[in-house]
């Protein structure tokens, strides 16, 4: 996905066996809050602002778009419930993926230890270079030292780089999702530039990733 062209939403959502107006996004804002989409829904979808999408409904597909955050497509296959969710630093931080689970068994019943959870392509540890003050706000929000430590190593510039990909299969993990169950790219956006997008790597000119996922049944 390179920009917001109709022809490109629309092959994107054919590959998922939906039309355009049935591929279901969000105006992310870096944070934790839920858009639910249940079965049976008539009205037209707003792209409410949030960074996690959930949903039971098998007539439309959901996703998020990312150029270095990380997108994380969540699966309960015993409840049939699907979810989509955008983590940069900030999201993570904020434990956007563990809010993602809860709301999935708050909302639909779902046992996190039936999810199946896949985590894109994102800034790697070798590329995630961060301020000290991106530690502190992890230490705000009330992560432990030990997953700090774990997340968080020195870089090539002495600067904290940060795992963004471990990060988020640990909180997952966390939230009960199975080891065994999340799944992770091990693709670092910035070093894949010319296959995938990279805010870091081109700034403003940056496309989009797409992480889209559905219900099967439909």
């Amino acid at each position: 996905m390179l920009r917001d062209d109709e022809q490109e939403w629309a092959t994107a959502a054919a590959s998922l066996g939906v039309d355009a107006e049935h591929l279901l996004l969000i105006r992310q804002v870096h944070g934790t809050d839920v858009a639910v989409r249940r079965r049976g829904t008539m009205t037209a979808w707003r792209r409410p602002q949030a960074d996690i999408i959930i949903s039971d409904d098998p007539g439309v597909a959901i996703g998020v778009r990312v150029a270095d955050c990380a997108p994380i497509l969540l699966f309960d296959s015993i409840r049939q419930v699907v979810g989509a969710v955008h983590a940069g630093w900030r999201g993570t931080a904020a434990g956007a993926a563990r809010a993602a689970i809860q709301s999935m068994r708050s909302t639909f019943g779902c046992d996190p230890s039936a999810v199946v959870a896949a985590i894109g392509p994102c800034l790697g540890a070798c590329c995630g270079e961060m301020g000290p003050e991106v530690v502190k706000l992890f230490k705000a929000a009330g992560h432990a030292q030990a997953d700090i430590d774990r997340w968080f190593t020195t870089g090539k510039t002495s600067r904290p780089y940060l795992d963004l990909e471990r990060a988020n299969r640990d909180q997952l993990v966390s939230a009960g999702v199975l080891a065994q169950n999340a799944h992770a790219s091990g693709l670092c956006t910035k070093t894949y530039r010319d296959r995938l997008h990279s805010y870091r790597a081109e700034g403003a000119r940056a496309g989009r990733l797409l992480a889209a996922i559905r219900v099967p049944g439909s």
